[in-house]
């Protein structure tokens, strides 16, 4: 075994018919092809599935146009499943759906309460150290209820300041071994170990998959190539429709393993 290995249940929600009307903040907007994203959709659960997970969809919501990015409502810890309060109102009604999921998987369900505001995209965790962006989305009050919800597990919140940055994870993600990789300049590092600086911005998006697997954006060309230098086992997914609305490779899944590990998620 290679310290790493882990495998379970992989969360994804189904794109709907409205995903072209997803929330942008920091980009301009430009059309998204939905039978591309629907194929790209697919082709994720299949790399996925590829690496050992074993896919679960949620219910689609097919009147809320963000619901594809599943990672957001939800954040999972060991066997606990807190459900957050999504920071855009809008998405807000994505909660319920999930919800339901992680009842099934016999998960324990907590919540962010109001007025606490969280997005699981803004929640990176690297062993035993959660580090959670307070931004735009998330705010000092969700933060401290998440502290709260995983104290028991022995997992120790840190706080980082954001940029211009949507979420924690549009800048700063971890590999296995628990190295960060990132757009430094986009967050305030004093919380944070030290980020090596990847070539482009999709490269900052790295979802570790057990073993030495990573998925990557297919548009990271230079981060691919540095990764597998490295001796990482890199699998590339072309996410372009979903990039359209800062979108990134974790936010299409929550991984949820059948045992414990050091992984980041």
């Amino acid at each position: 075994m290679d310290g790493f290995s882990t495998f379970g249940v992989a969360l994804m929600r189904r794109p709907g018919p409205r995903l072209a009307d997803g929330i942008v903040t920091h980009v301009a907007r430009t059309p998204v092809d939905p039978v591309l994203a629907a194929r790209q959709y697919t082709i994720y659960q299949e790399t996925l599935a590829s690496a050992g997970w074993r896919v679960h969809e949620v219910d689609a919501a097919p009147d809320l146009p963000d619901s594809v990015f599943v990672e957001d409502p939800l954040v999972v810890c060991e066997d606990l499943a807190v459900l957050t309060r999504p920071g855009a109102k809008a998405r807000r009604g994505e909660v319920e759906g999930v919800e339901a999921t992680v009842r099934a998987l016999g998960l324990r369900v907590v919540r962010i309460e109001e007025p606490g505001t969280l997005d699981g995209g803004d929640v990176l965790q690297v062993g035993e150290d959660v580090y959670v962006g307070i931004g735009e989305r998330t705010d000092e009050e969700g933060a401290r209820q998440l502290e709260r919800h995983l104290a028991p597990l022995g997992r120790k919140v840190r706080r980082v300041r954001l940029g211009r940055a949507l979420h924690l994870k549009s800048a700063v993600t971890a590999l296995p071994d628990g190295t960060l990789v990132g757009l430094p300049e986009l967050v305030d590092t004093a919380a944070l170990p030290p980020v090596r600086p990847v070539a482009e911005e999709p490269g900052a998006h790295v979802l570790p998959l057990g073993g030495r697997d990573v998925l990557v954006s297919a548009a990271a060309h230079e981060t691919i190539h540095q990764l597998a230098a490295d001796h990482w086992r890199v699998l590339p997914v072309d996410i372009s429709e979903f990039e359209k609305l800062e979108a990134c490779v974790t936010c299409l899944s929550v991984l949820v393993p059948d045992r414990l590990a050091p992984t980041a998620t």
